[in-house]
């Protein structure tokens, strides 16, 4: 790939969210190395400054930063105006996350809010305001960082499992929405990843089997060549993908079984 400078024009602006650390502080390197200018997103200023003038000057490229809480309505759709108009963004890394775990009936109302503001509203919204300039080009990649808690759930991760089906099941439709156009949408499926949502979320990462954690830069690096190589899902831990394939072959085949239009036999009194 080597450091896109000759493409740069061409490739266009990538905006990240939760940019100041862990996955998205990789995705920013990795994107800035291919030769994409940035926009990077976060709440803490100072980090983003010190990631934007490293990259400049590690890779040449021009990187704008913007310090905003997307949990705040009016943050994210000041943030959400300015990428809808900006002619150079060509993709968006929906990033930007967090996540308490713990048993449902002690996790605050507050905390609930937080994770369907920002792992879903905000998610969401910025998805909406680039979508109508990449679809009228028919040419743009969005990429949108859901989890394996997605499609599975925990006796301590109802709340955040639930906002991650949501991403799961929003990227899906627009994938299917946009089949056969040239713009991108992958799903990125983690499962536990160093970064610090784990000291956020109550739980710390010594709570976990070292075997089953990921490097972020792993991470980072698996989904863009899942993202090279034509993937719309990617599962950068599973090694046996068929173990997915068939759970969403599965998947269909009880939504298939589910139109009928008639009460199954074991709900009706003989």
């Amino acid at each position: 790939m080597g450091d896109g400078r000759i493409g740069k024009v061409a490739l266009g602006t990538a905006v990240v969210t939760g940019a100041s650390a862990g996955i998205g502080k990789i995705y920013a390197d990795r994107l800035a190395k291919r030769g994409y200018d940035l926009l990077l997103v976060a709440r803490r200023a100072e980090l983003l400054d010190e990631l934007a003038k490293s990259l400049e000057a590690d890779h040449g490229v021009s990187v704008r930063t913007s310090a905003a809480d997307l949990s705040s309505p009016k943050a994210l759709e000041d943030l959400a105006q300015a990428i809808a108009h900006d002619d150079s963004v060509s993709m968006l890394v929906n990033n930007a996350g967090t996540s308490t775990l713990g048993a449902l009936a002690s996790t605050g109302p507050a905390d609930v809010s937080a994770m369907t503001d920002l792992n879903i509203s905000a998610l969401a919204r910025l998805t909406l305001a680039v979508l109508p300039r990449f679809k009228a080009r028919n040419r743009g990649t969005i990429i949108n960082i859901g989890s394996v808690l997605g499609f599975h759930t925990l006796p301590i991760s109802s709340a955040y499992s639930g906002t991650k089906g949501y991403v799961l099941n929003f990227t899906r439709g627009l994938q299917d929405e946009l089949a056969g156009s040239e713009v991108k949408v992958q799903l990125v499926l983690p499962a536990a990843t160093a970064t610090d949502i784990w000291e956020i979320s109550g739980v710390p990462l010594s709570a976990l089997d070292p075997a089953s954690i990921m490097a972020p830069e792993d991470m980072v690096d698996a989904a863009l060549a899942g993202l090279d190589q034509g993937e719309t899902i990617t599962l950068p831990s599973v090694e046996n993908i068929k173990l997915f394939e068939a759970y969403d072959a599965a998947r269909m085949e009880l939504l298939l079984a589910s139109q009928t239009g008639k009460p199954a036999s074991r709900y009706v009194s003989t």
